[in-house]
């Protein structure tokens, strides 16, 4: 079995078919949507998953609103 999400980081998926979704297959969607929507708890899982150094490599690939990016780039300098 893939790798689900947790239950509390599910609403931010509202519109996708979470028995298809796994961070195994699609990391980037969900580091991006997490990183634009999430809140504590989804973002520490998120940061459990991943790296400060992975991310900060990834932001400029993801597709996050401008304030999110511009919070994320200081953030993890």
């Amino acid at each position: 079995m893939k790798n689900v999400l947790p239950v509390y980081t599910q609403k931010y998926f509202w519109g996708d078919d979470l028995t298809q979704l796994n961070w195994e297959d699609h990391q980037a969607y969900i580091t991006q949507t997490l990183l634009d929507k999430g809140d504590i708890d989804a973002v520490g899982w998120l940061m459990n998953q991943v790296s400060s150094e992975e991310l900060k490599n990834q932001i400029d690939h993801l597709q996050l609103s401008e304030k999110s990016r511009n919070f994320w780039e200081i953030y993890l300098k």
